[in-house]
């Protein structure tokens, strides 16, 4: 790694140790607008962060728990014609592929950066 990107991961897992977890969509519940699509890894926000819709920064917490940040997802949502970050921590293998096929479904695509 580079400095450049060294200091991007840190501040990320600041961010991540300075705010409250919220896991709003626990593993084996429905998406609110789409009933079919299953979280099968817990998903939420932090706390007191914003993004362009207004709403907490999105995180993804595997059976690893939070902690260091492994990796992001990158998303270009053509539904919504949005862009996000969500991060992720304490992902299996397993998971980070859950994550990477719910997130490239319907009208959404994403790319995985791994840390």
């Amino acid at each position: 790694m580079n400095n450049i990107s060294d200091a991007f991961w840190i501040a990320l897992d600041e961010l991540v140790a300075s705010s409250r977890i919220v896991v709003d969509r626990p593993k084996g519940k429905a998406h609110p607008w789409y009933p079919d699509m299953i979280y099968l890894v817990d998903y939420g926000y932090l706390e007191g962060t914003t993004t362009v819709d207004g709403g907490g920064i999105d995180v993804w917490i595997g059976e690893g728990g939070a902690g260091r940040v492994q990796g992001i997802q990158c998303s270009v949502d053509m539904l919504k014609r949005d862009t996000e970050i969500k991060i992720l921590m304490g992902c299996t293998e397993e998971e980070l592929g859950i994550i990477d096929a719910f997130l490239n479904q319907h009208s959404m695509r994403a790319i995985m950066v791994r840390r």
